[in-house]
């Protein structure tokens, strides 16, 4: 049996998470469902160390780095996360597992097995040492892109660009005069390459910058529809499982 902590701020999301953990190890114990910094530590220095600790990277009052700033946190974390792609490299390297937002099944399922071999080989490793790691040292991210068009070589300023899109297995550039430009880059590639708090990946096929939203609407199936200030003929569409994420990243 595994006693599980849950800490993330949206209700509903934290009940879903609650819910894939139970599909996922039936004899999993939901300890509790915390929304903020204050009360995870004080959680904690209640009641100490569950088995499992699935954590959000921001939460109501804060980073939920804080958290480890004031109380000891000895126990296997997950972190849990909707753009937050500057910490993926310090996770993977300090072995702690991550997932990022919207939360599938199939995913969670390969945290669990990560962790249950993380316990046969050994001591789990030191989060105190992630923490200095993620708030010593902010990720660069581009600044320019170069790009070809005929003979000539250009540099787009990251402010000139208004999207990314993939059309036809390329990259596209899409700058804000309405400029086209091809870019040899996977949209995989480029978004971990781009400052997630200007740019976001609202569906398989577009990044967007925040500066090039015109409005939003709703749409159907939970999605929404985005009317950019340039003159994009694809598909802007925020996609039904990005949405929360994408709620998020407007309001932060």
């Amino acid at each position: 049996m595994m006693n599980v902590l849950i800490i993330e701020d949206e209700v509903a999301a934290a009940r879903r998470l609650a819910k894939m953990v139970k599909e996922t190890d039936p004899g999993a114990v939901i300890l509790d469902m915390l929304e903020s910094v204050a009360a995870a530590v004080s959680w904690f220095r209640t009641y100490g160390q569950p088995d499992l600790v699935m954590m959000d990277i921001h939460l109501a009052d804060g980073s939920c780095f804080e958290i480890f700033k004031l109380v000891d946190v000895s126990c296997p974390v997950i972190f849990i996360t909707a753009f937050d792609q500057y910490a993926i490299q310090a996770f993977k390297v300090n072995s702690i597992d991550y997932i990022l937002k919207p939360v599938k099944q199939i995913e969670l399922e390969a945290s669990f097995r990560k962790l249950k071999n993380l316990h046969k080989a050994g001591p789990m490793p030191d989060l105190r040492i992630l923490m200095e790691q993620l708030l010593e040292k902010p990720k660069s991210y581009h600044q320019r892109f170069s790009v070809k068009f005929g003979q000539y070589i250009k540099s787009l300023e990251i402010n000139q660009i208004a999207l990314f899109y993939a059309e036809e297995k390329a990259v596209f550039i899409l700058t804000f005069e309405n400029q086209r430009y091809p870019l040899d880059i996977s949209l995989d590639k480029l978004e971990a390459q781009l400052d997630p708090s200007g740019f976001f990946r609202i569906n398989r096929g577009v990044i967007i910058n925040y500066h090039a939203i015109s409005q939003m609407f709703t749409h159907l199936k939970g999605r929404i529809k985005i009317e950019p200030k340039v003159a994009f003929t694809g598909e802007a569409i925020v996609s039904a499982e990005r949405a929360s994420a994408f709620r998020d990243w407007i309001n932060r």
